[in-house]
């Protein structure tokens, strides 16, 4: 296969991945805390072989790399509920919610309690207090929570919420549509709770979609690219034969 058709099949392969990563971005236009993704690309220059009989130097070869994926942190809408089990983060910080693969950490603040009265996420993970996980009793009422993560309710104080943040997010790595794990927790120094909030993804319907029809095109163009060379070593293969008739 010829360099050029190499070179134009690394930039397909990474307009792919990334169109992969808009429509991820897309589907996830109204869940609830969804931070989106941005993909990075670099150049890599491909060493050629070089000496000093031949009769000038090659030229260096440009193809397309997939070099990360960013989290795009920042904040989404934060809307108000008045529902007293949701609850927004005002901050870099995220929840802690306990999963059978250990802890994970959310920004999605749309909690409810199960039929054993213990707070959890929307699927069901309980979220994590100072001490564990926090339950409430069939008869308590009025479930308040402070800027400081402080959980009450009619039986008493219940627990702080457990807010951790992170000197380096991008470490983060995300499972599912909401749920981060690895990076180092540190505790909590800025962020604040807001019951009766929740936050709504940060994705940009608009932007994504204009996003998505820029790869689209590009990846078109590439394609129509390939083709040309491919109809142009036909044809040059054709008149060959032809010739040696």
């Amino acid at each position: 296969m010829e360099n050029a058709q190499l070179i134009s099949l690394s930039r397909q392969i990474a307009l792919q991945r990334q169109m992969d990563v808009v429509a991820n971005n897309i589907a996830n236009l109204n869940t609830t805390g969804f931070k989106a993704e941005q993909i990075l690309f670099e150049e890599y220059v491909m060493p050629t072989a070089r000496d000093n009989d031949f009769p000038s130097l090659d030229q260096p070869l440009s193809y397309v790399q997939d070099w990360a994926t960013l989290h795009d942190l920042q904040g989404g809408a934060v809307v108000q509920t008045g529902n007293e089990l949701d609850v927004a983060l005002n901050g870099n910080g995220f929840f802690a919610v306990q999963t059978a693969g250990g802890e994970r950490w959310t920004k999605a603040g749309a909690f409810e309690l199960n039929n054993q009265g213990i707070l959890v996420d929307q699927s069901g993970n309980p979220v994590l207090g100072a001490g564990g996980p926090i339950q409430f009793g069939p008869e308590e009422i009025g479930i308040t929570i402070a800027a400081d993560g402080t959980v009450s309710s009619s039986a008493g104080t219940k627990g702080q919420l457990r807010i951790v943040e992170f000197a380096n997010a991008q470490d983060l790595v995300r499972e599912g549509a909401n749920l981060f794990s690895g990076g180092t927790p540190g505790p909590n120094s800025t962020t604040r709770v807001m019951q009766g909030h929740i936050e709504r993804s940060n994705v940009s319907g608009v932007t994504e979609m204009a996003e998505m029809i820029r790869v689209q095109r590009a990846y078109e163009s590439i394609a129509s690219l390939t083709q040309k060379q491919d109809d142009m070593r036909r044809n040059a293969i054709q008149r060959l034969g032809d010739a040696n008739a």
